[in-house]
């Protein structure tokens, strides 16, 4: 199985209150991918952080495989999710897949 984490860090242009509904949303629709696209075991994306943290929003997933990671990656169903609910949004992405 393959752990894939990635932490955005959303655009200083929004205030808190945007922030939060920006990350309710992410959280929604990437969630709501799990049933969607085969291959994904657990999707779970965190919202809620301390304010020591330096990013805004955590996705935390796993898949069967490396394989299913990459079909995962241009699956239609998570490229809309991706360039509706998150790249606008988002100023910095940083990501770690590892074999788990």
């Amino acid at each position: 199985m393959v752990k894939h984490i990635i932490i955005w860090t959303l655009k200083d242009c929004y205030d808190a209150s945007e922030k939060a509904e920006i990350a309710k949303n992410i959280k929604t629709n990437v969630e709501g991918l799990k049933d969607k696209i085969d291959g994904i075991v657990e999707i779970k994306v965190q919202t809620e952080h301390l304010p020591s943290s330096t990013g805004d929003v955590m996705l935390d997933s796993t898949f069967v495989s490396e394989e299913a990671l990459k079909a995962y990656a241009i699956n239609p169903e998570h490229v809309e999710v991706a360039n509706r609910d998150v790249r606008p949004f988002v100023a910095s992405r940083s990501c770690l897949d590892f074999e788990i």
